[in-house]
């Protein structure tokens, strides 16, 4: 049985890999869609000792199955956004609890103690739809920093534009968390020069401006908000753990959660830290649904292990077992 504590009291490589292989054959007889999987691949569980044996199921799964790994109600369902007609991910949650403890801890291995800061949230995308994991978590932020002050902006940019220059110039700490097409509209508004504040972006622009690069988003981000580097949230509606950059686009992992780079050519083998190929995520939070996921994201590993996050692959670019759920 593996528990709580287990997952989030690694300590060391090793012991992730021990607790990885273990939840991997856990999943492999609970969870029927990922040991249909896994048996497409002929993958014999007893013979796979070592993460980059593990097969990893692709994301797309949550489109199309339902992903779970026992048999207790169904807590919460998120759902991935999308437009009208299209299809979404759905994560069914046995355990909000887990998700709750993971994202509590994660941010504070990277920020410190939550109260430490007013919360502010510009996510007019996410808060138009429900089961958004993203809102779950910001929520549940803003309620534990204990800030009368914090608090969600849909589309009030002059009432946040006021607040958020006050709270900076009183000296207080405060996390600007916003989807990036809505920061890069504040800005229009307002240029700022903030001294107390971390930017965070989520990504995305949801179909509301032309995609950018990092760099060049970034740059003008830090010019409209006055300050040295912008932060970000790697997550996704189909994990429960999330990694953050603190600049630069560079990210790192809490320790329950690794990342593999897989060649995008052939998804069942991975490239060398530094060249590019496809994200794929062990999250061990994930134990009630699945924890090896190959995302559709392109990066590149670093040898410390922190990762950046390149791009998409287009369908195009599909390859290998993804072909299963085509």
């Amino acid at each position: 049985m593996i528990t709580a504590s287990d997952i989030f009291t690694i300590s060391s490589q090793k012991q992730f890999e021990k607790i990885a292989l273990k939840v991997f054959r856990f999943q492999h007889e609970n969870n029927q869609v990922y040991r249909d999987f896994c048996d497409f691949l002929k993958v014999n569980p007893q013979q796979v000792k070592s993460l980059e044996q593990i097969p990893f199921l692709p994301i797309q799964f949550f489109k199309s199955h339902n992903v779970v790994s026992n048999s207790n109600p169904v807590q919460v369902t998120f759902t991935s956004s999308g437009t009208t007609g299209m299809i979404t991910s759905k994560h069914l949650v046995t355990d909000i609890s887990l998700y709750e403890e993971s994202y509590r801890k994660g941010f504070s291995q990277f920020y410190g103690n939550i109260e430490d800061y007013v919360v502010l949230a510009l996510l007019p995308s996410y808060l138009e739809r429900d089961g958004s994991s993203l809102i779950y978590m910001v929520e549940d932020l803003i309620k534990l920093s204990n800030q009368p002050e914090s608090g969600f902006y849909l589309h009030n940019h002059d009432d946040l534009i006021k607040k958020l220059t006050a709270l900076d110039e009183s000296g207080q700490n405060v996390i600007l968390i916003g989807v990036t097409y809505a920061l890069l509209d504040l800005i229009e508004k307002h240029q700022f020069n903030l001294q107390n504040t971390i930017i965070m972006e989520t990504g995305g622009m949801k179909g509301k401006r032309k995609e950018m690069i990092r760099e060049e988003l970034h740059e003008q981000l830090c010019k409209g908000f006055g300050v040295s580097a912008i932060h970000s949230e790697y997550g996704m509606t189909e994990l429960l753990a999330q990694a953050y950059s603190l600049g630069e686009g560079v990210f790192e992992c809490p320790s329950w959660m690794h990342i593999l780079v897989r060649d995008p050519e052939d998804a069942l083998t991975y490239v060398n830290n530094g060249k590019t190929g496809g994200i794929n995520v062990i999250d061990l939070a994930n134990i009630n649904s699945c924890s090896f996921i190959a995302t559709q994201d392109l990066g590149k590993k670093n040898p410390n292990n922190s990762f950046e996050v390149l791009g998409r692959f287009d369908n195009s670019d599909i390859r290998g077992c993804n072909l299963m759920v085509l």
